[in-house]
């Protein structure tokens, strides 16, 4: 029997959620910056969705979640063993993970229903131990994890229809929004990410460093105490900072004419070009190249700005085609430059139906 499934993307200052009808249709729904202070109150958001959703009611509901620690599965059914065990793994993910367990919260209040949540990182299990671990002692028990893997898993689904048999090869896609990161396909599955341990690391984002000097954290960390240096990590470096304040939205840096804002974009697509580089050289070469996210699928001067010193890997923008935000971007005899929505409450519906299915069997 098809179900009807509610996906919750609960972050640190919005809520996403979509409504998957059993006829194939579906409702989109988006509230902003809800509620003072850190994590934001999603409460009224959700007595706002209840109303928006009106007679529709969900016969499971599917939560995005940023972090799955160790864990290989992809979803799971978020009884009181495994709400314990992601309530012990908030630490690594402290700007996600509150808000992700208090959307969990608030459905329950709402829906007598099963919890489904869907991991970020399950999609980055197939990365090798070169991509996954770290050159620290291994009794220490980090490794590298993996980001974005909802919408990774979402764009890996997508790229046969569109690519072919070519989608199987080096793909390098980059999901560039307020959080960045990008990841290395190979036969449609991660080998290699930007980001590690948690989503601090990797390229810059909105008020997130990327990957850093030891030696800086080390400093840092003789100037502030442990919750002061968490708020600099988390809140106050990336985009923000490199701007001397002014913002830490791309749409907003773009449109300065600020010297601070101009440096601060400039730093950004010279990071990910960077990182698309060092895929390539761990890969021997890139076949494509997709971008994804906010600042991915909207922002031509970003894409030009990374794509146009990578001509000698291969890749040029069809200025035109860049301009409009079409899907294929590259021009006359470049290799493959797409552009694809993000769809992570998508992946999370398939994601909770398969689970749903195999309850059943």
């Amino acid at each position: 029997m098809p179900r009807i499934i509610l996906t919750i993307n609960s972050g640190s200052s919005s809520l996403k959620a979509s409504l998957f009808r059993a006829d194939g249709t579906r409702r989109n729904f988006r509230y902003e910056h809800i509620g003072q202070g850190f994590p934001h109150d999603h409460a009224e958001a959700f007595d706002q969705l209840m109303k928006d959703l009106g007679g529709d009611a969900p016969d499971a509901v599917g939560h995005r979640f940023v972090h799955g620690g160790d864990i290989t599965d992809p979803a799971r059914f978020v009884d009181a063993a495994e709400l314990a065990r992601l309530e012990s793994i908030v630490h690594l993910a402290p700007l996600h993970m509150p808000g992700n367990i208090l959307g969990v919260a608030l459905c329950r209040e709402r829906f007598d229903v099963p919890q489904v949540a869907c991991f970020d990182t399950a999609f980055h299990v197939t990365m090798p131990e070169l991509s996954k671990r770290l050159p620290i002692p291994r009794n220490l028990g980090m490794r590298r994890y993996g980001f974005h893997g909802i919408n990774y898993s979402h764009v890996a689904r997508s790229l046969p229809a569109i690519l072919g048999e070519a989608a199987r090869g080096r793909v390098v896609v980059a999901h560039l929004g307020s959080g960045a990161s990008l990841c290395l396909l190979e036969n449609l599955q991660s080998v290699d990410t930007s980001m590690g341990y948690t989503p601090a690391g990797g390229i810059p984002m909105g008020t997130r460093s990327g990957d850093l000097d030891p030696g800086v954290m080390l400093e840092l960390a003789k100037r502030y105490n442990a919750d002061e240096l968490a708020d600099l990590v988390y809140h106050r470096m990336g985009l923000i900072a490199l701007s001397a304040g002014e913002d830490c939205e791309m749409s907003a840096l773009i449109g300065s004419k600020s010297a601070d804002a101009h440096f601060a974009v400039q730093y950004f697509c010279r990071q990910v070009r960077a990182a698309i580089g060092a895929f390539a050289a761990k890969a021997g070469g890139i076949d494509a190249l997709v971008f994804t996210g906010g600042i991915g699928e909207h922002s031509p001067p970003i894409r030009a700005a990374i794509c146009d010193p990578l001509a000698f890997l291969g890749f040029r923008l069809d200025e035109q085609s860049n301009s409009d935000n079409e899907v294929m971007l590259a021009a006359m005899g470049s290799k493959p430059v797409l552009n694809l929505a993000a769809d992570e409450e998508k992946e999370i519906g398939n994601l909770v139906r398969q689970l749903l299915e195999t309850e059943r069997t």
